[in-house]
């Protein structure tokens, strides 16, 4: 199945981009995987810029497997050679099997010892028709998941509905609308955010309205909140944060236009006729 990579700039760059559903017996530990493969010609390099999300991934590479925290900012990564990653997009439940502290590792990766993982994928990616060793890296990486990681509890299942809930419903505009909806208290939420997310449920609400800007017709989310990113900074070369920073700042230039423009007329009018 081919896919738009999750969050990449300009996907045409990268040679080939695969996403993968999550199988049904991962679906609560997984959102997709995604598979890109490049050969760049020696002597090159392409740069690769991604855009910030809320999740956490886990992702086998030729030479290691990594976790990766969830992103607060734009970054970029300069693809030479040839190579190839299998990732995990992480639902919130399956977390904290790698991290107890999420909020540690923003923007962040953390090498991981998972060789077992490493030796099934990696042989998996050596098949010579790319469709087949895709789809054998995903079920290998799909069994050792199943293996390696428990039931997901209650309050896994309740980090889940909180993320899909911030992310899909937009007259959630606080934290408590949040709670309310999920039947716990805004305390409650906020530990299980920090404790399989990393980002508060603040943070998820006000970067869901941010990606929300320029936004012109709906899309499904989770993409939505890439495609809104991307439209906006490729058409104005600016940020969702800092575009709603700069209609703030006009319109507090405006009122003080306002009322300067009021004192002087005021002042003029109370004038003598022949002054």
């Amino acid at each position: 199945m081919v896919g738009s990579f999750k969050g990449i700039l300009y996907p045409a760059r990268l040679p080939t981009f695969h996403r993968v559903p999550a199988p049904e017996s991962v679906t609560n530990l997984v959102q997709w995987f995604w598979i890109p493969e490049w050969d760049i010609e020696p002597g090159h390099t392409s740069r690769q810029h991604v855009i910030a999300f809320p999740t956490s991934n886990l992702v086998v590479q030729k030479d290691l497997v990594e976790f990766a925290g969830p992103t607060t900012r734009r970054s970029h990564r300069d693809l030479t050679g040839r190579g190839w990653a299998v990732g995990a997009l992480l639902r919130p439940a399956l977390v904290p099997r790698f991290t107890d502290d999420p909020g540690s590792l923003r923007d962040s990766q953390l090498p991981l010892p998972l060789a077992d993982l490493h030796a099934s994928v990696a042989e998996a990616m050596r098949g010579t028709d790319p469709r087949e060793r895709r789809q054998r890296a995903v079920e290998a990486f799909t069994g050792w998941l199943v293996t390696q990681s428990p039931g997901v509890s209650e309050e896994g299942i309740l980090a889940n509905a909180m993320m899909d809930m911030i992310g899909t419903c937009a007259d959630l505009t606080r934290m408590e609308d949040v709670a309310a909806r999920l039947f716990v208290s805004p305390r409650t939420l906020q530990r299980v955010a920090r404790k399989y997310i990393g980002l508060s449920p603040s943070a998820l609400i006000r970067r869901r309205r941010c990606a929300s800007v320029g936004r012109v017709a709906p899309v499904p989310a989770p993409f939505a909140a890439c495609c809104s990113f991307v439209a906006l900074t490729q058409a104005t070369q600016m940020t969702p944060a800092r575009s709603l920073r700069e209609k703030a700042h006009q319109r507090t230039r405006r009122r003080a236009s306002d009322i300067c423009v009021g004192a002087v007329r005021a002042r003029y009018e109370q004038a003598p006729a022949n002054a």
